[in-house]
């Protein structure tokens, strides 16, 4: 009887299944998706903040002669591309400033580092972000 009771030992080495270690991998792959993707997303709203304000700073700036001796609403074309990239330089952000016309336009392009992806390899995520704004009457 003294057989039946004998206790089995099983030593255990400590070893990882490929299973445990993939599955944490994805664990890891999926928080860093959530918390780059929600990161990226805070910039481009940012970012597409500051293409908004500088367009409307550029299309603040009339050609008052012009509106005075005709009254046409027209846009200074040097003052408004200066007035969006100065927005642009205080905000901190590169970008391009176009005039067409009465329109502004600003495009922003930026970048989020990552703060998990890059385990993984990606350094950062680009973000760019427009907006255009049209001069009316005062």
């Amino acid at each position: 009887m003294t057989t039946m009771f004998r206790r089995i030992v099983v030593r255990d080495g400590g070893q990882a299944t490929a299973f445990t270690v993939v599955m944490t991998l994805a664990v890891l792959a999926l928080a860093g998706l959530v918390l780059d993707a929600g990161l990226a997303v805070s910039t481009k709203v940012e970012a597409v903040s500051v293409a908004q304000a500088a367009a409307r700073a550029g299309a603040r700036e009339l050609d008052v002669a012009a509106l005075r001796a005709t009254g046409v609403v027209r846009v200074d074309p040097a003052k408004a591309r200066a007035a969006a990239q100065d927005w642009l330089a205080r905000a901190g952000l590169p970008g391009t400033v176009s005039v067409t016309g009465n329109q502004v336009s600003v495009s922003v392009t930026t970048s989020q580092p990552t703060q998990l992806l890059h385990l993984i390899g990606i350094a950062s995520i680009p973000i760019t972000a427009g907006a255009t704004a049209d001069a009316i009457a005062p």
